[in-house]
Formats: structure tokens, sequence, C-alpha cells
């Protein structure tokens, strides 16, 4: 931005240095498809250790959402982080725009690095995503963990008033902003604790950085998730599942956490995190990981079997 230093391509400097120096190396698979994925993943991949996806909200691509995560989840398992279509260096050709077409590109991603089974974390939409791979391929997914991700929403929701918004319109302006203006509602709706300084240099130079590339394509990921959505038609996942929410989440509220955790049953567990909003990652990051750790690694014993394939074909 003229006359401005640019803070958001800075940072993104920064966060790629902290993904490599965590033992991570950027890659670029082609799926093949018309499809191209971009992700982190382990410089070596070890098969001492277990796997585990970490997938991305709508906010900014893979780095910005789990940079506080990757050193201390890197030293017990083998990551691999990818950015979604339309983040980040991930695009397709293919005009199919749910959640389902995520999860099968991030499976065709494993599979492709001969990655045998995983657990995943998902991040509000990374969140649907990842409810989705785990349903579609449930002997490839071992744990899964939901972090203020409204899967169990409806699309009758909207119409009843449960969110802040009164359509997908609105919403939309709001999750992919390009003004200060709206970048700043944005804010106020995802933190419990709202920054309150926002200097309209730096709130324009990640507009310009972060939410201008693929604004119809992300605009079309949003208007699938909502369209035609009912709970009737979303599948029981199987694996244990950790479900994880902000208490004061004005994005998907807690009425969400709860219907979904009713969905799955005694198979899932309930966290609420006080005094955070939807951008838990960012605001209550020490207790997330706590989390984490109690459910994915706590319970993990010494003998762990192997989950690499070693580059072949898997069927």
């Amino acid at each position: 931005m003229a006359g401005c230093f640019s803070f958001t391509a800075t940072r993104d400097t920064c966060f790629r240095y902290s993904f490599s120096n965590a033992g991570l190396k950027s890659t670029t698979t082609d799926l093949g498809d018309g499809s191209i994925i971009h992700s982190w993943a382990p410089k070596a991949h070890n098969d001492s250790k277990p796997t585990l996806l970490l997938l991305h909200g709508i906010g900014a691509n893979a780095m910005w959402q789990w940079n506080d995560f990757v050193s201390p989840l890197t030293r017990r398992f083998n990551v691999y982080v990818p950015d979604l279509l339309f983040f980040g260096d991930s695009y397709t050709t293919r005009p199919d725009r749910s959640e389902a077409f995520q999860a099968h590109c991030v499976m065709g991603l494993l599979q492709a690095h001969g990655v045998r089974t995983t657990s995943v974390v998902g991040i509000s939409y990374g969140g649907f995503v990842a409810y989705s791979l785990a349903a579609q391929f449930p002997e490839r997914v071992e744990k899964v963990v939901l972090c203020c991700a409204g899967v169990c929403l409806e699309e009758r929701d909207m119409d009843e008033g449960m969110f802040q918004v009164k359509s997908v319109e609105e919403a939309v302006e709001i999750l992919l902003p390009q003004t200060p203006e709206k970048l700043r509602q944005l804010v106020q709706l995802t933190f419990a604790k709202p920054i309150k300084l926002m200097p309209t240099c730096f709130l324009s130079d990640f507009i310009h950085v972060m939410c201008t590339e693929n604004r119809q394509e992300r605009k079309e990921l949003i208007e699938t998730l909502h369209k035609d959505r009912k709970l009737s038609n979303l599948p029981k996942i199987t694996q244990p599942t950790l479900i994880i929410w902000g208490e004061q989440d004005l994005v998907f509220p807690m009425e969400l956490a709860h219907r979904l955790k009713r969905h799955l049953g005694d198979n899932a567990q309930l966290v609420v995190i006080k005094n955070a909003g939807h951008a838990l990652n960012v605001e209550k990051p020490k207790e997330m990981y706590k989390n984490l750790k109690s459910f994915l690694i706590d319970p993990i014993t010494p003998n762990v079997q192997k989950n690499h394939s070693n580059g072949r074909k898997m069927d």
C-alpha cells in the first residue's frame, strides 16, 4: 500500500520462517483433476509418529490461523497444514464448492504424500471440511476436533434469527471484508474482547493482501455451505470427537455446539472456553492447545502404529 508499510506481508513472511523452523516445508500437489493444493508438510515424515491434519477457516490462509500451534504439535505428530481451495496457493478449475469436495481434495493431498491415517483439527469452515473428511473416509480418520464449527446449522436458522446477520449476503460482506469498516465489524463479531486500536492503514493493507484474491469463489463457498442445509442430512461420524467452542461466539452461537453434541451423542465431548469468541485460536491459544493435548496427545501409547505408506498409492 502506498505510503504504508505492509505489516501483513511482513507478518506472512515471519509465519513462513516459523513454519519452516518447526520442521515443515512448503509443497504444492497437483491432484490431476484441475485442482492444486498447497500445503505445509513435514520435511521428513517420521513413521514412529502419528499424523495430524490442521484445517483453517475463512479468515486467512493456513499460516495465520495455525502459527501458534505448529511448533508444539510437530514434536509429537507428522503435521500437515494445507491451504483449502481458493486460499493461499490452492485452486481448482472444477465448479464444485461443497465442503465434501474440499475434503476429497484434502484426502487426495494426503494420499499423494503417502499418509494412510490421520487425526484432524478444523477451525470454523475448516471444521466443516474436517467433518466431511471423517464422514467420507472413516477408515482413514482416527480422531476429530471441531473448533467453533457450526456443522449442525440449518438453512432456516438464519430466518429464525439465530445469527447476528440477517442474510447470507450480509454474512459474506463481513466475512470477506473489502473495506476497513467491514473488517472492524468482523473483528467485533469474532472476538470476545476486540482489539480497540486498529489503524485504517493496517486494515486496508490486510484487505489488500488477504481478502481480495478469489473473493467470488470464497463467496460461493459460503453460499454453498448454507444452501438447503438440514440437520437430518448430516451423517453421524463415528470417530472420537472433541468439540471446542468459545462461550461468547457470535458467528456460530453456543446452541450449535450443543446441537452438535446431541447429534453425536456419547461419541463426542464438548469443551467450552470462557471469555473467548469465535477466534478462540487467537484469543485463547494456550487453552485451546491444552485441550488438543489432552484429547490427541496424552492418550497416545509409546507403541504407535505406522500410518504411512512410503509413497505407494492406496486403494
